[in-house]
């Protein structure tokens, strides 16, 4: 055991680990970055649990503080709405906002995950360690046990601060329960689970669907989703119930699987060569949702990320919420020698409100993809939004917007307005069929007094 300084260990090298680790990189600490896994720009790691990804405004916001987001953009594709799909094969796209700049962005995970690796090792000061699994935490001594996933060999290292991006199923935070004294720790997982699959692109690279949408079949109590990518293809992921009469137990059979798709995604069969090949092949992930407190050990200790916080994927911010925390907690830590125990306090403090506010919209958008985005009403009550959001800009922003393009509202302020504005959306569209019908004085009358 040896002493380390002002070394910080951060655990994963997923998505999160990485940018939190050149953040205090280029604060000047000593960083060491330590990954279950090998590396994955050696060696091919198999698909199947992904999730595509959606990078939006506060994801972007953290890559530009340090100054990786032009990078980014390069392997990214402009996603300017919903284009829903129904079972006859017609499609309309539903816009994201009404503001050119106001799309969203795809992007492959392993891809970003690879660009972060690399600008991480560029930082002085910064090592990457991969094929080493967390084996334990002591908190009162600061060792850390690690094991060689190839060998099994463990070793002990001295820490001084460890910081845990290690994902929903943190071995940090495994450690903390059991150390901290009333921890408290939920986790609900939807009665779903998701498939990922694949639609290839053309013979020529091109893209079989329209490029920059995401593309979303909603069929009620489930749906399936496509999201583009940069060599043309789509990565598409199906949401459905475990159990039930619709439900992944149903499918066990080839011919299960192309009759289920047939009937409810025909326009989509004919573009999925590999489709049984592809669900059988992949494993069928699960959709879980982890609150916890609290995030820190004193000033040793600190979980970001999923760890601290996961969430289900259908506002597209469990990796934005992410990168948010490394931006937040970046700007609290001030000076060479910091007091950590403030810091990750003051962090905890400031985030927690805003991410069980994420979690919490995150399954509700779920209901909204799936149920909501055929409903006429609901459709009507998107365009009002909108309307109002064009004449009183400073006073009406749609939730949606809010989350996605303005990074300078916290989540849970967002969730909030947005109660207030469905209270308001509610009473504007009760008697009505269309936007034209809306009455404008009392939508004056009626944002001056609830917003």
């Amino acid at each position: 055991m040896s002493s380390t300084g002002r070394k910080i260990h951060v655990l994963g090298a997923g998505l999160v680990g990485p940018l939190m680790a050149v953040y205090l990189a280029r604060k000047g600490f000593q960083v060491e970055l330590i990954e279950r896994r090998p590396d994955m720009r050696k060696t091919d790691i198999a698909a199947g649990r992904s999730i595509n990804l959606a990078l939006t405004a506060r994801g972007i916001r953290a890559l530009k503080g340090v100054r990786l987001a032009e990078e980014v953009m390069k392997i990214a594709i402009p996603m300017k709405g919903r284009m829903v799909h129904d079972r006859e094969g017609h499609t309309q796209l539903q816009p994201y906002g009404q503001k050119p700049e106001e799309v969203i962005y795809a992007v492959s995970r392993g891809l970003l995950n690879m660009l972060l690796l690399d600008a991480a090792e560029k930082c002085d000061g910064l090592n990457i360690t991969f094929n080493r699994r967390c084996a334990g935490y002591d908190e009162k001594t600061g060792a850390l046990t690690l094991q060689d996933e190839g060998t099994g060999a463990q070793e002990t290292v001295e820490t001084n601060v460890v910081i845990g991006a290690d994902g929903a199923w943190s071995a940090l935070r495994k450690s903390m329960m059991g150390a901290v004294e009333n921890f408290s720790y939920a986790q609900d997982f939807l009665d779903y689970g998701y498939k990922e699959l694949v639609i290839p692109s053309a013979a020529d690279g091109g893209f079989l669907m329209e490029k920059h949408a995401l593309h979303i079949w909603p069929h009620k109590s489930f749906m399936m989703i496509a999201l583009p990518n940069t060599d043309g293809s789509f990565t598409v992921t199906l949401f459905y119930p475990y159990k039930g009469e619709n439900s992944f137990e149903k499918l066990t059979m080839e011919a299960e699987v192309t009759a289920f798709f047939s009937e409810y995604f025909p326009d989509a069969l004919p573009l999925m060569p590999g489709l049984t090949q592809d669900f059988f092949a992949n494993p069928t992930g699960a959709l879980v949702t982890v609150k916890c407190r609290p995030w820190h050990i004193g000033g040793k200790a600190l979980l970001l990320g999923d760890a601290a916080h996961a969430i289900v994927p259908f506002f597209a911010q469990g990796m934005n919420s992410g990168f948010e925390d490394c931006a937040i907690l970046n700007a609290m830590i001030e000076g060479d020698n910091p007091d950590w125990q403030a810091v990750f306090e003051k962090f905890s403090a400031a985030r927690k409100p805003d991410t069980d506010a994420i979690a919490d919209m995150a399954v509700e958008n779920f209901t909204e993809m799936r149920d909501s985005v055929t409903d006429p009403r609901f459709l009507l009550k998107k365009k009002v939004g909108f309307e109002i959001e064009r004449r009183w800009p400073e006073k009406f922003i749609p939730r949606y917007s809010m989350v996605i393009f303005h990074d300078e509202i916290p989540y849970a302020e967002a969730r909030r307005r947005g109660a207030l504005q469905a209270k308001l959306l509610e009473k504007l569209c009760a008697d009505i069929d269309s936007p034209d019908d809306v009455d404008w004085r009392q939508a004056e009358k009626l944002v001056g007094e609830m917003l």
